[in-house]
């Protein structure tokens, strides 16, 4: 009775967000779903092409400080439960891309250069441009913080990425490496040497 409830439920604000919230967006996609954010900066800079799926208490931020921040999420993509996506120059999601709950990704940070100065109250800093390829995989409280992601690739759970991931990889760790990539030859996963 609960499941159905809550269908219910979803369903309902799914119509609602779409209704009252959408045109607030630069592109909002058919069969689009954000499902109770948490908090939505800057919608006309982000882009929700088709079929994206936002799970619910999602926080995207596309915040203007020198030119317009591109924050696009293509078609077909999941993004589970308190997702934290911070944009202020380029975040590109392409299709297909699978995220867990808890994942944050930022193409900025905090400075700190000056220690007599609270660090909430300094400048935020680009760190790069964040590009996640076609058909990624990222796992559980997984951290992207100015990288590029290749396609296909999978990031394992609770990794720090912050130098790019080449296509067909599997990385995991803080800092994230790469452990094992895909042979086409042989049709299998390797295992990566040091």
């Amino acid at each position: 009775m609960f499941e159905f409830v809550q269908k219910i439920k979803d369903k309902f604000y799914r119509l609602f967000f779409r209704l009252f919230f959408s045109s607030s967006f630069q592109s909002y996609g058919k069969k689009t779903s954000v499902i109770r954010p948490m908090k939505i900066h800057g919608a006309q800079y982000i882009i929700l092409k088709d079929k994206v799926y936002i799970q619910d208490n999602a926080w995207l931020m596309a915040l203007r400080i020198d030119k317009k921040p591109v924050l696009s999420i293509g078609s077909g993509t999941y993004i589970g439960h308190y997702a934290h996506l911070s944009c202020v120059n380029s975040i590109i999601i392409q299709e297909d891309v699978l995220m867990a709950d808890k994942v944050f990704i930022s193409d900025n940070t905090h400075g700190y250069s000056k220690v007599d100065v609270p660090f909430k109250n300094q400048d935020i800093h680009k760190v790069g441009s964040v590009v996640i390829g076609a058909g990624a995989w990222l796992g559980e409280n997984v951290c992207v913080i100015g990288a590029k992601i290749g396609k296909q690739s999978i990031i394992a759970a609770n990794s720090v990425v912050t130098k790019d991931i080449p296509d067909y990889c599997i990385a995991a760790g803080s800092p994230a490496k790469v452990i094992k990539q895909f042979n086409f030859d042989k049709q299998a996963w390797e295992k990566v040497s040091e």
